[in-house]
């Protein structure tokens, strides 16, 4: 494919004539977008152009259409166009177009755009032109445009408007797909845990163009439901008993012995072959009852399909009456489209299994709600049943402002990364009234989902158009499009990150700085400036008064791009890892990254998901010198009577020369026991029992009176820490191949947080994030250089079990 030459990109040219015997209508503009030609957008895989819809016809007989000639990309000028040509892109969002109509007479011709804007862009230039600037925004699709006479409609012009930074054909369909299939799959999740039908019931505020809407995004899929049904239908074995000459039976039942006591006129005499005996004269008969049993469909599920494919017929011919009664402008397709949906329901109504009785009372069996086919059956129905009212238009395929349906997308396909691993426990997106179900997703209201992670039971919400609670900017207000708050075990604070939607892309232009700067595409930078505004901007405060903290942990821009491999090297994608604002490029087939990066938020300890944002200068030391106070100290008992003593006195002692830093001693602020397997077993080995310090003293051996010495009265020095109170923990930390030998030093963040007694010599930071992360796991094993962690010198191995 021969690409314009660029010269030409910025060229306004004639894109469209159209001659007719009562005006000449004209639209010029740019034929090429520079962003499409750089990005290779709305070309196949050979590279060459989609076709794009273009369609003008006159509305009334008073109205010829003399020649149409639309624009050739392969020659640069305009040519003949006739029924059935294709057309190549020629019309992009965000582009402006000049329209001129040239009136061949003085006459009443008006311009008419459902977008208002459109249509006040238009008008009239002296008595013999219409004019103005079209410019589409970002709404994409089939664009109608409409000339009138006297107010009536005689013209229509069929446009293709094309996205100029995302891929029409796949991109843009798939965006829609995913967002319907989002949509009714949350739909169906609500309608399953909230409704208990037990009768037939209809509501009386649903409108036949809401019925109709929602009929045509699931109607493929309740025809492969009820073909499904074809290949298995639901049936019931019934039996049949028929009067017939004896020596035809096959088999008699029991049956017979009742029907024939009542009935003596069918026995007659027969003493050499009768088989039944009254009064010692023996009978035999001469007719009999015959069961048969036979397969019969008549079933309460196969009544309640036929019920609904009536029901749905009988909506579409009223649909069809209501449209011949308004006198309207006949649309072929939309007639063409309700034709094929009414003869594919009396297809389906010829099906043999369906040739059953007319349903009274619907009973909701298990066949309905768990059996392939009929489970879908189901759901159709409950969705006709109620109605769907989708505001802002979430199910026109027609128009739609593509920044605005970009910003749902982001947010409803974070919802489907998140729900494929994670638990959805609450969702306000769908909503129900007494006029049916709602979908609030709405750029002027706000919305929420939480989940529970399986592995861990931790709660995380995904916040739309909205903070969570408690989060505020005390100058101007922020409102970020997405943010995921993470609720971890074992930490206090929530981590929150921004998931910015953008549908903006600097495409790096050669020659351009940003193509000096980065090489490639990626967001603009204001969208990352806008980044670090959030973070910094947003802050946390429990209450009036209280100390403002910077509450967003990350903030990310999601933007249209196709080409996750390559972005990979982009400076803004380097960023996330470096300082935790970045950007991520987020389409229907681009989500990998952004799904991994999801994935490594939500496993992260507290102590990594602290790290990965912009700390203060100096904030490394102070943690280092926090880090550094071990303020919990773990004697071992010399024997069994001493833990009896220490618990009942609220007391330890130990040697002095057990102590070799003195200075440690004012540092000292809780006292935890250990108990040996030697001295106390396996069951009750570990340490159990703790205490905060009230007090310690250095006296003589001989001075502790509460335990006596087993070598008598000595004036060794001991220290001696009285205990305010014992507090036994809930679970003890066992030994696990480790135990200790006199003393061992700790803080109170590792001895809260610690399950085996080798997870006590974790000292360095780089030990202790091993060991947080791998904890989030699983079970961990830490391994010393010595069976006794008070003697080992070194961690040699933290390990997943």
């Amino acid at each position: 494919m021969d690409l314009p030459h660029t010269g030409s990109l910025n060229q306004s040219r004639e894109l469209l004539r159209i001659e007719t015997n009562l005006f000449n209508l004209y639209i010029q503009g740019k034929p090429f977008h520079p962003t499409v030609e750089t990005l290779n957008l709305h070309r196949n895989a050979d590279l060459e152009w989609v076709d794009a819809h273009f369609h003008a016809a006159p509305l009334t007989d008073t109205l010829t259409i003399e020649t149409i000639a639309v624009f050739n990309h392969e020659d640069g000028g305009v040519r003949s166009w006739g029924s059935g040509d294709v057309c190549a892109p020629t019309f992009y969002e965000t582009q402006a177009y000049e329209l001129v109509v040239e009136k061949k007479a003085d006459i009443s011709l008006s311009f008419f755009h459902d977008n208002v804007h459109l249509r006040q862009a238009v008008k009239p230039l002296g008595k013999m032109i219409l004019s103005g600037i079209l410019n589409f925004q970002n709404e994409v699709g089939q664009s109608e445009l409409e000339l009138r006479l006297n107010g009536e409609a005689i013209f229509r012009l069929q446009l293709e408007i094309f996205p100029a930074k995302i891929d029409y054909k796949n991109d843009y369909q798939m965006i829609l797909n995913d967002v319907n299939a989002q949509i009714y799959n949350l739909s169906f999740d609500f309608l399953r845990k909230t409704f208990n039908m037990t009768g037939l019931k209809e509501t009386n505020h649903q409108s036949l163009t809401e019925y109709f809407t929602i009929l045509q995004h699931i109607f493929t899929q309740l025809v492969q439901a009820v073909e499904r049904i074809k290949l298995s239908p639901h049936s019931k074995l019934q039996s049949e008993n028929r009067l017939v000459d004896a020596a035809r039976v096959k088999r008699a039942g029991k049956e017979n012995i009742g029907f024939l006591a009542k009935r003596p006129q069918l026995l007659v005499k027969d003493s050499l072959n009768g088989i039944i005996s009254v009064s010692g004269e023996r009978y035999t008969p001469t007719h009999m009852l015959e069961t048969r049993r036979h397969v019969n469909y008549d079933t309460a599920e196969n009544r309640f399909v036929k019920w609904v494919l009536v029901r749905i017929g009988q909506k579409l011919k009223d649909i069809k009456t209501r449209l011949s009664q308004k006198s309207r402008v006949e649309d072929p397709e939309l007639t063409r489209k309700l034709n094929l949906m009414l003869s594919h329901v009396q297809r389906l109504l010829q099906h043999d299994f369906l040739n059953v009785a007319e349903m009274r009372q619907l009973s909701i069996s298990l066949v309905l709600q768990m059996a392939s086919g009929y489970r879908e059956v189901y759901r159709y129905y409950l969705m006709l049943l109620k109605g769907l009212s989708i505001q802002n238009d979430l199910f026109r395929l027609s128009m739609k402002d593509l920044a605005q349906l970009y910003e749902y997308w982001c947010f409803l396909k974070i919802h489907h990364l998140l729900s494929k691993k994670y638990e959805l426990l609450k969702q306000d997106i769908i909503k129900l009234n007494r006029s049916g179900l709602f979908v609030t997703l709405d750029k002027s209201q706000q919305a929420k989902m939480e989940y529970r992670n399986p592995v861990n039971g931790e709660i995380f919400t995904l916040f739309y158009n909205a903070l969570p609670k408690g989060d505020k900017s005390p100058t101007l207000s922020q409102r970020p499009d997405n943010v995921l708050t993470l609720k971890k075990n074992d930490a206090a604070a929530e981590y929150k990150y921004i998931f910015d939607a953008k549908y903006r892309i600097n495409p790096a232009y050669e020659g351009t700085p940003y193509f000096e700067r980065y090489r490639m595409p990626g967001p603009e930078e204001d969208d990352i400036n806008t980044m670090h505004r959030y973070r910094d901007a947003i802050v946390y405060s429990e209450g009036q008064g209280r100390e403002y903290e910077r509450s967003m942990f990350g903030a990310y821009v999601l933007f249209p791009y196709h080409d996750e491999e390559r972005f990979q090297q982009h400076k803004f994608y380097k960023s996330v890892e470096l300082i935790n604002i970045g950007a991520f490029p987020f389409l229907p087939n681009s989500t990998s990254l952004m799904e991994k990066f999801l994935d490594e938020i939500i496993m992260d300890s507290p102590e990594k998901a602290y790290e990965r944002t912009t700390r203060p200068r100096g904030t490394k030391e102070y943690y280092k010198d926090k880090m550094s106070g071990k303020n919990v100290l773990v004697g071992a008992l010399s024997k069994k009577p001493q833990l009896e003593a220490a618990l009942e006195h609220g007391f330890y002692h130990t040697p002095l020369r057990n102590i070799t830093d003195h200075k440690v001693l004012t540092r000292i602020e809780y006292v935890a026991l250990y108990q040996s397997i030697r001295l106390f077993g396996i069951e009750e080995a570990g340490i159990s029992w703790y205490g905060k310090v009230k007090d310690w003293k250095v006296v003589p051996r001989s001075a502790i009176t509460a335990i006596p010495s087993s070598r008598g009265a000595t004036d060794e020095l001991y220290v001696v820490f009285e205990v305010d109170k014992w507090v036994q923990r809930e679970t003890a930390i066992v030994p696990a191949g480790h135990g200790i030998y006199r003393i061992l030093y700790t803080t109170d963040y590792i001895f809260n947080r610690a399950k085996e007694v080798s997870e006590l010599r974790l000292e360095t930071e780089e030990e202790l994030r091993d060991w947080r992360e791998k904890r989030r796991a699983g079970k961990v094993k830490v391994t010393l250089d010595r069976e006794h962690v008070d003697q080992g010198s070194s961690v040699v191995g933290i390990e997943v079990e």
